[in-house]
């Protein structure tokens, strides 16, 4: 079957263990944890100086409960973008966390990231 025609169960099984490492070693502010998962084109724009810079830059990025809830899939061409409810053990409010899924050579990999 066709990763983008799987169910949402289906996709947020394989969708919550990628967040939560995404989560952890963001926290952690472990680069190559946090790109393990990436696409290649991702990774061209993840660069780790830069990664660094936000993570310094963004007590956010560093500061993230341990589990997001997630809030379904969106279905677009050959990706899969899921929503997570996220939030912060420093900082109040909630968060929309949004992870892009693809296939690259077989795998499911990370072509997009963004916590607003």
């Amino acid at each position: 079957m066709n990763f983008i025609e799987k169910t949402d169960d289906e996709i947020i099984k394989i969708a919550n263990p990628i967040w939560d490492d995404l989560i952890k070693s963001s926290n952690n502010q472990d680069y190559g944890s946090f790109t393990k998962d990436f696409s290649e084109t991702m990774l061209l724009g993840a660069h780790e100086v830069e990664i660094g810079k936000q993570w310094a830059n963004n007590k956010l990025l560093t500061s993230l409960s341990e589990r997001g809830d997630c809030l379904g899939c969106l279905r677009r061409k050959e990706f899969v973008t899921v929503l997570y409810k996220q939030n912060s053990v420093e900082i109040e409010g909630d968060y929309l966390g949004r992870l892009v899924l693809g296939m690259e050579n077989d795998q499911v990999k990370v072509f997009g990231a963004t916590i607003f």
